[in-house]
């Protein structure tokens, strides 16, 4: 399971996989709530797949999570809630500061607004792509918005500030001043 573009997020497929090359920079993590029931890697050391219910699942208290949630807008906020107290992991999702989900994200320690849209996976470890309904051409196609990664706790802090992504970081601590 996994984000997938807010212009289709009811039904349309939420398998969209997070590229291997960032779960290996970020990584290790020891559990994946949202693991995708056909995958050609996995994100973690041990995986929740739909039919087992990740979100219902008790996370070990010690694992560090790589969230990269269903994108279905009634559902995220879910997920994030139980991410944020859980605080520990990283969490993948779309720039979407305006929702209510997002709130959950700005009691991360740190987020990262990514610099550049990520392509995602197929469940065969193709990237996904999109044709032209023009031209008939395929192309490679990017999340469709922003993307923000969200650490949770030292580990994941310091895992996403030493990473080399491009882009903006925002620490809880400014969000906490500018909120005073």
């Amino acid at each position: 399971m996994t984000l997938g573009s807010h212009q289709q997020s009811i039904g349309k497929s939420q398998v969209h996989l997070t590229p291997k090359w960032l779960v290996d920079l970020l990584g290790p993590f020891d559990l994946d709530p949202c693991a995708a029931t056909v995958r050609p890697w996995d994100c973690a050391r041990s995986n929740i797949v739909e039919a087992d219910d990740g979100l219902a699942t008790e996370w070990p208290e010690d694992d560090e999570v790589w969230l990269n949630p269903p994108f279905h807008r009634h559902q995220v906020g879910l997920w994030l809630k139980k991410m944020a107290r859980h605080r520990k992991g990283i969490a993948l999702v779309h720039a979407r500061t305006e929702t209510e989900w997002f709130k959950a994200i700005w009691q991360a320690d740190l987020i990262l607004f990514l610099g550049h849209r990520l392509t995602f996976c197929k469940p065969d470890g193709s990237q996904c792509t999109v044709t032209n309904k023009l031209t008939g051409k395929v192309s490679v196609a990017n999340s469709g918005a922003p993307v923000v990664l969200a650490a949770f706790g030292q580990v994941a802090s310091q895992r996403l500030r030493t990473s080399g992504l491009p882009g903006a970081f925002v620490a809880r601590a400014q969000i906490e001043r500018q909120a005073a």
